[in-house]
This record gives C-alpha cells, sequence and structure tokens, in this order.
C-alpha cells in the first residue's frame, strides 16, 4: 500500500533530480571550439563560430563534420549504422557526437574547457 510519504518522497526525489540536471547542463560558459578526436587521439581544434567543413578520412573510413552557425553536425559518415549523421546538430558546451565503427568523436568545449586526462 502506497502511503503519502512515500509520494511526497517520490516528488521530492524526482524534483531534485530535475534540478540537479538543468543547473549541470546550462554550465553558463558559452561554447568557443569544436575538438575533433580519431582513434582517442585529437585530431583537431577548430572554432565553432568560423564556418567550415571536416572531412577525416580514417584507414579508408570517412566522416564529415559541419561547422556551420555555431552548431556542429556530422554530415557524412561510411559507416553501417548511421547513429552519428542521425543525432543531428549539437550547440552546448560539453555535447558530443561519436562515431563508434570509425573512432571518431567531435564535442564542444568553452574556451576554459579542453583536455583534462588522455588515457591509452
Amino acid at each position: 500500500m502506497i502511503k503519502k510519504a512515500d509520494v511526497a518522497l517520490f516528488f521530492i526525489i524526482l524534483i531534485a533530480g530535475l534540478l540537479i540536471s538543468w543547473f549541470s547542463l546550462s554550465s553558463g560558459e558559452p561554447a568557443s571550439k569544436v575538438m575533433v578526436w580519431v582513434d582517442g587521439n585529437i585530431y583537431g581544434v577548430y572554432d565553432i563560430n568560423e564556418n567550415q567543413t571536416i572531412e577525416i578520412n580514417n584507414n579508408g573510413h570517412i566522416n564529415n563534420f559541419t561547422i556551420k552557425d555555431g552548431s556542429v553536425s556530422m554530415t557524412y559518415s561510411d559507416c553501417a549504422n548511421q547513429v552519428c549523421v542521425e543525432k543531428g546538430s549539437i550547440t552546448q558546451s560539453k555535447d558530443s557526437i561519436v562515431c563508434l565503427p570509425n573512432r571518431v568523436m567531435a564535442e564542444i568545449v568553452s574556451e576554459g574547457g579542453g583536455v583534462d586526462v588522455v588515457a591509452g
């Protein structure tokens, strides 16, 4: 049997979770760079405000990232599942697009952001 205290506890936990999520997503730091990783190594760092297309050819696999109007999207990948392409555009700091089959990732970072540790 559900008690009033159980319902109240449920809503308190739900509200706390939503507040934590909201605060973590709104870091207040504007996105400024796009870091592209290939095989776990930094491939390049690009200005998110400079419209451009980055083509990556890694061991015969091709991925294209497009940076346009402060957003990043993977516009082409020759991987089988196309999850990375279907993700669409990302705009927020700490957002990422990952192509697991081709071992390629793009992550938006803020001005103060960057690599903390690279583990091989």
